[in-house]
């Protein structure tokens, strides 16, 4: 069966809705079901139950004709383990056969088990991804507090606002600076101006008053853009304060999405190594001749 006739066919018997059938994975380059079936027939032609026929075409081998003679209930990665092609292709997997005392299996070897290749290593980088941005938020709050407004401008300018120009992040951030820490071109040509409150607290949640203090800091200031960057969280009464302003938008950036942007714009980090995966090209494969 050819693989563009199997998706289709894969998401109506899990009954996929429109929604799980867009899904992407975590790269954002390719849908969740169609790299779930091409690990599929990948599994089930190294356990010797498919074959492959010509380019996205499938048929069930010998081996694979006897196994839906008495078909399981599903055919899972531990059903797979039984052929000895399979066994090579994971020799390390860390899920019990289906004689062991399941109590000892682990959700992380389910997890494991299930997964495909691409969604392994999409889930490892999260786990790291995560242990590195709770340490740069520690090192964030060990830091003097003029070096958090220094950070969340040079954050905003990482992010395209601003320009390369000394004055495109101005830190004020000093007494008499009108209740706010910065202020920041929002394009190139200086046309507006963002303003910048950053509080650097460990633990306690903003309150709705701060951000009514920031809102009367940019009437002071005559201006209807503001940025509220915490290393903490706003409870529900904040966030409903900053939605609730009237002629005035103010964006509130808590610890975790401080984090998350600190990494995808590479402020305050560095790359360490890079993985390339490759894939088969199927076309020079396929030629008639090769020159």
């Amino acid at each position: 069966m050819a693989n563009a006739k199997l998706l289709p066919l894969v998401s109506d018997e899990f009954q996929l809705n429109d929604e799980e059938r867009a899904q992407l994975l975590p790269k954002g380059k390719q849908k969740t079901i169609a790299n779930r079936v091409y690990w599929a027939l990948s599994y089930l032609g190294r356990a010797g139950l498919l074959t492959r026929v010509g380019r996205g075409v499938y048929e069930a081998s010998e081996r694979g004709r006897q196994v839906l003679q008495q078909p399981p209930d599903r055919i899972t990665i531990n059903f797979l383990r039984q052929f000895p092609e399979f066994r090579s292709l994971r020799p390390n997997d860390r899920y019990a056969d289906a004689t062991s005392d399941k109590s000892v299996i682990t959700e992380s070897a389910v997890v494991d088990a299930i997964a495909t290749p691409d969604e392994r290593i999409a889930a490892a980088k999260a786990e790291m991804d995560v242990a590195l941005r709770e340490e740069m938020l520690r090192l964030v709050l060990e830091r003097p507090p003029e070096f958090f407004e220094r950070l969340v401008v040079q954050l905003l300018q990482a992010m395209g606002y601003g320009d390369s120009n000394a004055d495109a992040g101005l830190n004020l951030g000093r007494s008499g600076d009108g209740g706010v820490d910065g202020v920041i071109k929002e394009d190139r040509l200086g046309l507006d101006l963002i303003y910048i409150q950053a509080k650097r607290y460990t633990d306690a949640a903003v309150p709705p008053a701060q951000i009514q203090a920031f809102a009367g800091a940019l009437n002071m200031q005559r201006a209807n853009k503001g940025v509220f960057i915490t290393t903490t969280r706003f409870s529900v009464a904040a966030r409903q304060a900053a939605s609730q302003m009237h002629g005035m938008r103010i964006v509130l950036i808590d610890g975790d999405e401080l984090t998350r942007l600190m990494l995808t714009h590479d402020v305050g980090v560095r790359r360490d190594q890079e993985i390339v995966l490759k894939k088969i090209d199927l076309d020079f494969f396929e030629q008639d001749e090769v020159s």
